[in-house]
């Protein structure tokens, strides 16, 4: 199947990684995410039930394979003094934006050139996007995961 991007748009909270967790639960929730099991047929032409709990989804060994295409796959923001690492997500730091887009309020108008921004698979990265005034707003997540 390949890689899939992501992305998601979440109200700004100051705990990048609290906001990651409740992005998660939701995605989780809604079931927005990419099921290894639907792909394989049964005699009754129903898959396997997905599962009830996010514990209950990593514990199937398919899945810690190929993943869930989507922000599930991502299970905590990295510290500042921390190196990025499977599973994890990276924020923007302030130098990064000023060197890269010539400024430390990212607005939803520099969404289109993040692709400036370094990235792995399976290591996501976020930022904190400012409205006009240039106070945070929101948070965006975005990757690529899955194999």
């Amino acid at each position: 199947m390949g890689a899939s991007a992501w992305d998601y748009y979440v109200p700004y909270q100051e705990d990048l990684d609290a906001a990651l967790q409740q992005l998660r639960g939701e995605v989780f929730a809604t079931g927005d995410y990419y099921w290894v099991h639907d792909d394989e047929p049964q005699p009754d032409g129903d898959g396997e039930p997905r599962p009830q709990s996010l514990d209950e989804l990593w514990e199937d060994e398919l899945v810690q394979e190929t993943g869930t295409h989507s922000i599930l796959d991502i299970f905590r923001v990295v510290g500042p003094d921390e190196t990025p690492d499977h599973n994890t997500v990276e924020p923007v730091t302030a130098e990064e934006a000023r060197e890269l887009l010539g400024t430390d309020k990212l607005t939803r108008a520099h969404v289109k050139d993040f692709g400036v921004f370094p990235q792995s698979r399976w290591i996501g990265r976020c930022t904190v996007l400012h409205d006009e005034a240039g106070d945070p707003h929101e948070i965006y997540f975005w990757g690529y995961s899955g194999d």
